[in-house]
């Protein structure tokens, strides 16, 4: 649990903390925002608002949940490569769904409740680490903390709303974003604690960035298979 610590806005070290914090925001809120728009992008226009807002909206209230049991949970073993596998899914997922919209059998309303959920639990399993590290940053401070939480709402909103117009343009953005999950499923997966007791050093930057680089092939080629085979299939 957080210490409620006075706020003072005259201290230089409140001020370095509120900055902090503004640049994890800033930093972290792209991968959120990518999975929104991954999630989102085949929805009708009229829902695409609708899923943006009830998936941010969700995901926040979980993320207040997982930040007074977030440094608890990640000394969990186990815990960060299930995650790992669960963003593996994920990005799979997003990508096999085919080119074309292959779900357009799939009443639109199921669609919109699918990406919410989608929307919340990759939210879920990524932002344990931006939790933390907002948490960090706020020192104890519980409006601190909340600045943190508030503050990623907007960047979240409108960076998926970006990557959405983007995503129409340029499709190939997919893959990349189906490939940065992939990436942040196994950077998340190999720091987690019961790795530390094998004769390997997963804290070296070398095998970090191979392990990293695998899981955004693997989530990218698996994503593409399996979309080929979707498309392939006879329609009746």
């Amino acid at each position: 649990m957080h210490s409620l610590v006075a706020v003072d806005f005259y201290s230089p070290l409140f001020w370095v903390a509120v900055g902090q914090i503004v640049i994890i925001d800033l930093l972290l809120s792209g991968d959120n925002a990518m999975v929104i728009a991954l999630a989102c992008r085949k929805l009708p226009d009229n829902q695409r608002k609708m899923g943006i807002f009830w998936g941010v909206g969700g995901a926040i209230f979980l993320r207040v949940v997982l930040t007074f049991f977030a440094v608890t949970l990640l000394a969990l073993p186990y815990l960060k490569i299930i995650g790992g596998a669960l963003l593996l899914w994920i990005g799979i997922k997003l990508l096999s769904e085919g080119k074309d919209g292959a779900s357009k059998t799939i009443d639109a309303s199921g669609n919109l409740a699918v990406a919410i959920k989608t929307i919340i639990l990759a939210d879920v399993v990524m932002s344990l680490d931006n939790v933390v590290a907002v948490a960090a940053a706020a020192r104890g401070s519980l409006f601190l903390l909340f600045f943190g939480l508030a503050l990623s709402i907007p960047l979240m909103i409108w960076s998926s709303q970006l990557f959405l117009r983007l995503i129409d343009r340029f499709p190939l953005i997919i893959y990349l974003g189906g490939g940065l999950l992939g990436w942040i499923a196994l950077s998340m997966a190999i720091t987690d604690p019961i790795l530390y007791q094998l004769p390997v050093d997963f804290n070296s930057k070398a095998l970090h960035i191979l392990l990293s680089s695998f899981g955004a092939i693997f989530v990218i080629v698996t994503g593409l298979i399996l979309s080929e085979k979707k498309t392939k299939q006879p329609s009746g």
